[in-house]
């Protein structure tokens, strides 16, 4: 078994059986599993980050109509099938890790129609890894009791992303 199946064994295990899951407790009763894209090797990458962005903090709009704020990081340029695309990572003060929030070909259709997200890591040679098998739904894809921040139009990526979660349905 592999890392990834791993994390989503996991994190299906608390999103069906853990207090505090985003999954209501009636939701909770009939859940199995989330539904994912086959893993995407091509999908993981591990570059360099390229910091020649404004680093201004953005307020990025959530579904709730709240704000919250983000600094812009850097960029990761990569290509899908072919096509380029570039997307922008984004740190904020709560946060080790760099935060994505992306749209991508599949939103609205094969995956959650607002967007998803993903966290990159930076290692210790200074390399960023962003692997969008780990992409997950925010919690308010779920529950709308949950504020979640909308993913700015810069990472309204023209590809399609078929690499972590699919949209949540109910009936898994």
């Amino acid at each position: 078994m592999s890392a990834l199946d791993d994390f989503r064994n996991a994190k299906d295990a608390f999103f069906g059986n853990d207090s505090h899951s985003p999954l209501t407790e009636e939701q909770r009763q009939d859940f199995h599993s989330l539904r994912y894209y086959p893993e995407d090797r091509t999908l993981a990458l591990r570059t360099l980050l390229d910091t020649n962005v404004v680093h201004e903090e953005l307020d990025m709009d959530t579904n709730t109509g709240d704000k919250q704020s983000y600094t812009r990081a850097g960029k990761v340029t990569f290509t899908v099938d072919g096509v380029e695309a570039t997307i922008f990572l984004y740190a904020a003060e709560h946060m080790h890790e760099f935060f994505i929030p992306f749209r991508d070909a599949t939103s609205g259709t094969e995956t959650y129609g607002a967007g998803r997200y993903l966290e990159a890591e930076v290692e210790d040679d200074g390399a960023v890894v962003v692997d969008f098998n780990y992409a997950y739904n925010p919690y308010c894809a779920y529950n709308e009791q949950w504020s979640c921040p909308i993913p700015p139009i810069e990472n309204w990526l023209p590809v399609p992303i078929c690499a972590g979660e699919k949209a949540y349905d109910s009936a898994h």
